[in-house]
């Protein structure tokens, strides 16, 4: 039986790293959904903010990685008349689309697609969390420009939304309304057997406490809050920041918060880290503090937990009963007391009592990756769609 071919535009894809969730979402649906599908990939011929091209590839022609076709794009060839071409001239069955507001590779393919100078085929559009609130504050002006205009000439018509989890499926009835088609289906994550987790633990004494920071330094991400709950914690903190800067002017805010924190925390940046080191790095710390303004899934705290490093986070995550389960803590942003309170804490406990928490992490995401459902449900996505659009047409 011939595969669905599934036609997906993402800014950023493999080898790319500074781009962050949706790369890792991507690769993990190719590499679980590849024996049901066939997978086509236009993206970037370059990493976030690079001026040259990816070392390794053959740029503006189809190649394979891993188990996709995909096609890199050299930024000369995005505009509307070279992407009108490579559409026709790719079957597919199927478009996904993996941002709301990304110029080249979400409202090009859409506007084309009412312009009626591509296939008119099912369209599968994923947010990415760029529908929460606290992320469309920011260039709040633009984005709200830009979805008054599009709702109001129907550029959105027959689409199915992609939902991963509650929580963003509220986010996108706010901004598009209680008539849009929106269908929940998690973000897939890497295969439990691909992470190697050490028999060890990171050793743990009172008074001292091993913190990382793992995340894009943007603004959504709030490493500058994580700066300001630090400075006054009591102890021995070893605070180690990783990740592409994002947002140079704000990482410039960061700094002053970094080299005005006491002598008793001693906070580095240390740059980016691949992906498939990412799992190493998180073995060597005690706890992951990640105050989030705004996370649609969060693959980057799964991988945490996984490799035995508890979490502290924000309310606006979609793993909520972290607490409960005694694998870490998640609280609203503006209770900064009760961040510093558990802080203190983990300084404060010793091997016996923190290696309770290590051992739940690694509990917590072993269930999570045991009892997850988003292999089948990303699959029922895509048959969703076919039918949606199907049953759209009929009403025509």
């Amino acid at each position: 039986m011939r595969k669905l071919v599934v036609l997906i535009f993402s800014d950023y894809y493999l080898p790319a790293i500074k781009a962050g969730g949706p790369i890792r979402t991507i690769s993990n649906l190719v590499k679980q959904l590849s024996d049901k599908f066939s997978f086509k990939i236009i993206t970037r011929d370059r990493d976030y903010n690079d001026r040259s091209s990816f070392p390794g590839i053959s740029v503006n022609s189809w190649q394979t990685v891993d188990k996709a076709s995909v096609l890199y794009l050299s930024p000369n060839l995005l505009s509307m008349r070279v992407l009108t071409e490579i559409i026709c001239g790719t079957p597919h069955n199927l478009i996904y689309l993996n941002s709301f507001f990304s110029l080249q590779f979400t409202i090009k393919p859409l506007l084309l697609r009412r312009l009626g100078k591509i296939p008119n085929v099912p369209v599968i559009l994923a947010p990415r969390g760029e529908l929460a609130q606290q992320a469309l504050a920011i260039k709040r002006l633009k984005k709200y420009l830009y979805l008054s205009v599009a709702l109001r000439f129907n550029f959105f018509k027959n689409v199915l939304y992609q939902a991963s989890s509650f929580y963003e499926e509220q986010d996108i009835y706010r901004s598009l309304g209680k008539n849009a088609a929106v269908q929940i289906a998690p973000d897939i994550s890497t295969v439990a057997n691909d992470i190697v987790v050490k028999s060890r633990f990171c050793k743990k004494r009172a008074g001292n406490l091993k913190v990382i920071f793992l995340s894009r330094i943007s603004r959504i991400k709030n490493l500058y809050g994580a700066l300001k709950i630090l400075a006054g914690i009591k102890g021995n903190i070893k605070f180690d920041i990783f990740g592409p800067k994002e947002d140079i002017a704000y990482w410039h805010e960061c700094e002053e918060v970094l080299h005005s924190l006491p002598k008793n925390i001693d906070a580095n940046y240390l740059g980016i880290v691949d992906h498939d080191r990412a799992y190493h790095v998180f073995q060597e710390y005690h706890l992951f503090l990640f105050p989030t303004k705004s996370e649609n899934f969060g693959h980057v705290i799964l991988e945490s937990l996984a490799n035995g490093c508890p979490v502290l986070t924000s309310d606006q995550v979609p793993w909520q009963n972290l607490e409960e389960k005694g694998a870490g803590w998640s609280f609203p942003l503006d209770k900064v007391d009760i961040f510093r309170d558990v802080l203190q804490k983990c300084v404060d406990m010793d091997e016996k009592d923190f290696i309770k928490f290590q051992l739940n992490a690694i509990n917590y995401a072993n269930h999570y990756y045991n009892t997850s459902l988003a292999v089948e449900k990303q699959c029922h996505l895509f048959e969703t769609a076919l039918s949606y659009f199907s049953n759209e047409l009929k009403k025509i």
